[in-house]
C-alpha cells in the first residue's frame, strides 16, 4: 500500500504538472538558500538572496525546458539547449562577485564557484532530478560550509604564506630583507606598492614566503612583525 503511494507521488512529482512545478521551485528556494546562508553570514556580496534566485531561474528554465519538449511535437526541440545556455551564462554572475584587492588579495572565488554549483543544482531539480539535486546540494553544503575549518587549518600550516606589510620608508626594505634570510624565511615573490596609512611616506610590500620548516602562519606574523620599521602586517 505504502508502496503504491510513494510510486504515484513519484510520478506526480516527476510529471510536469502544477504540483510537480511548486515542488521543484521550492526545493529549489531551499537548495539555493541552504547554500546562500553561509555566504550571508560571512558578508559577502552574493548572499542568501542571491543564491536562492540563482537556483529557482535555473530550476525555472528546466521546467520550461520541459514544456517546450512536451508541449511541441517537433524534432528541433532540444530538451538541454536552455540549460546550457544557463551553464555558461551564469559567468557573468560569478565574475562579478570576483574582485583583486589593493593588497593583491583575490576574493569572491568561493561565491563564485557557489552561483555556478546553484545554478547545475538548479538545473537539476528543474528537470526532476530529485535525487541527484539533493546528494550534490548536500555535497556542495559540506564543501562550502563544513569543510571551512579544515581549508583553514591546512592554509595556516602550509609552508607559503602571502603577507601584506608595511613599512616607515624605502630604507627599511633593504634591512628587512635580511631579516628575512636570518631567520630561514625565503623570498618567493614580491611587489612594492604605496602605503595605505595616513603617512604618505609610507611602503607596502606583498610578499610571498616559504619557510624552510613548518610553523604555523601566527607565529610566522608575530615574527615578522618584529622586524625594524613594520607598521603594519597581515596575513592574506
Amino acid at each position: 500500500m505504502l508502496s503504491d503511494i510513494f510510486t504515484e507521488i513519484n510520478q506526480i512529482l516527476h510529471e510536469l504538472n502544477a504540483i510537480s512545478t511548486a515542488f521543484r521551485i521550492f526545493l529549489a528556494m531551499v537548495t539555493g538558500g541552504i547554500l546562500g546562508l553561509e555566504r550571508e553570514f560571512k558578508n559577502r556580496p552574493a548572499g542568501f538572496r542571491t543564491y536562492m534566485l540563482v537556483c529557482i531561474g535555473s530550476s525555472m528554465v528546466m521546467i520550461t525546458n520541459q514544456f517546450i519538449y512536451q508541449s511541441f511535437d517537433t524534432f528541433d526541440v532540444d530538451p538541454a539547449r536552455m540549460g546550457a545556455q544557463v551553464i555558461s551564462g551564469i559567468g557573468f554572475l560569478g565574475a562579478g562577485t570576483i574582485i583583486v584587492t589593493r593588497r593583491n588579495q583575490i576574493r569572491g572565488l568561493t561565491t563564485a564557484a557557489g552561483l555556478w554549483a546553484a545554478a547545475c543544482l538548479g538545473l537539476a531539480i528543474g528537470v526532476g532530478f530529485y535525487s541527484g539535486a539533493i546528494i550534490g546540494g548536500i555535497g556542495v553544503a559540506i564543501a562550502m560550509i563544513g569543510l571551512h575549518r579544515i581549508n583553514d587549518k591546512i592554509r595556516s600550516g602550509g609552508k607559503l604564506i602571502d603577507v601584506y606589510i608595511e613599512f616607515n620608508g624605502v630604507a627599511n626594505i633593504s634591512s628587512f630583507m635580511n631579516y628575512l634570510k636570518s631567520n630561514q624565511l625565503e623570498v618567493k615573490d614580491l611587489s612594492i606598492n604605496k602605503g595605505q596609512l595616513l603617512d604618505n611616506e609610507n611602503i607596502a610590500l606583498v610578499i610571498t614566503l616559504r619557510t624552510h620548516v613548518k610553523a604555523h602562519h601566527a607565529s610566522i606574523i608575530q615574527l615578522l612583525s618584529q622586524a625594524e620599521g613594520v607598521q603594519f602586517i597581515e596575513e592574506i
